[in-house]
């Protein structure tokens, strides 16, 4: 009986591994309920403080055979803002900070994509935020792509890490006593097209 259903068991593996062939190239809309976008700021020297975006929407290019060929774009509702404290948030949506009447959105664009390693690289792209346009690079890890075993369909997932300076962008409100360089943390989940 248990070499029964061993043998089923492998069986059904198998052919499920059979019906799923290898993808290289797909693209993939941003799933938002998946993804975060997190930043680190340095709080007059004696803490950090974290934040996030709750709005964030795009879509990637991934070739697995030939990466330097993927692409991406990834767009942030700036007045999404939220560093758990309403009054901060509110301030930081002000003229003074990420003016977000005037700039709502927060965009990066892959311009260049290098292969590092198995699973790692870097995506250097324009990054644009208060109007200003920069080129920024950040370290990726790809960390997965295959079919989401609930619904089924191909999802791929990469880790990005990188820091820009806020000054750089022409946010200088509180320069001094609070942090230039902003650490940027990104985990991003995309479900094919």
């Amino acid at each position: 009986m248990n070499a029964r259903i061993l043998v089923i068991t492998w069986i059904l593996a198998a052919a499920i591994g059979l019906n799923i062939a290898p993808v290289q190239a797909a693209s993939f809309k941003i799933d938002s309920a998946h993804t975060s976008v997190v930043f680190k700021v340095k709080h007059v020297g004696y803490s950090n403080v974290f934040g996030r975006f709750d709005r964030i929407s795009g879509g990637f290019e991934f070739d697995t055979k030939a990466p330097e060929k993927s692409s991406a774009k990834l767009v942030i509702d700036a007045a999404s803002i939220n560093t758990n404290q309403a009054r901060r948030d509110g301030h930081l949506r002000s003229p003074d900070s990420f003016n977000v009447k005037e700039f709502p959105e927060i965009t990066f664009s892959t311009t260049k994509v290098t292969k590092t390693g198995k699973n790692t690289g870097t995506v250097t792209g324009d990054f644009t935020m208060l109007g200003v346009t920069r080129s920024q690079t950040l370290d990726v890890t790809f960390n997965k792509m295959a079919p989401n075993p609930m619904s089924k369909v191909l999802t791929a997932g990469f880790s990005a890490r990188g820091k820009i300076k806020r000054s750089d962008f022409g946010m200088k409100y509180g320069l001094g006593g609070l942090g230039d360089e902003i650490e940027v943390f990104i985990e991003i989940e995309g479900t094919s097209k």
